[in-house]
């Protein structure tokens, strides 16, 4: 059987961070390797944790995500980076100019989070497979 996959979560908010966690860690295939609580912390942990994917939250103190997703594609280009937040709206073309790969709302998206990770990582894999 394959090793799971890892996913850093990064949200300001305690709460957000144990759903989310409750919902990786009830899919097969995923697990969180670790929990940031804002930007800073997020690209502190990056090195040592190299997640394969990023769960990222927009409105966070110290750093938001849009500022956070800039500088982690600078530090690990490769590795996909899903914007999970509030503000889809807006945060639709700021994901688009920062070089993530998806912006998911959280009162839509939390039910298919999941899905989406697996889908995004599915075609990271058949993209590196072809490349390969």
């Amino acid at each position: 059987m394959p090793s799971p996959r890892n996913i850093l979560v990064v949200d300001d908010s305690e709460a957000v961070r144990t759903a989310i966690r409750t919902l990786i860690e009830d899919s097969q295939g995923l697990r969180v390797c670790g929990e940031a609580v804002d930007g800073l912390d997020a690209i502190e942990k990056i090195r040592d944790l190299k997640p394969d994917l990023i769960l990222l939250d927009l409105a966070m103190p110290k750093l938001n995500g849009a500022v956070t997703a800039t500088v982690i594609r600078r530090i690990m280009p490769k590795v996909p980076i899903i914007l999970f937040t509030m503000y889809e709206d807006a945060a639709d073309k700021l994901g688009e100019a920062v070089g993530v790969d998806l912006v998911i709302a959280k009162l839509d998206g939390i039910h298919n989070l999941v899905t989406k990770v697996h889908d995004l990582l599915d075609s990271r894999d058949s993209d590196r497979a072809v490349v390969d």
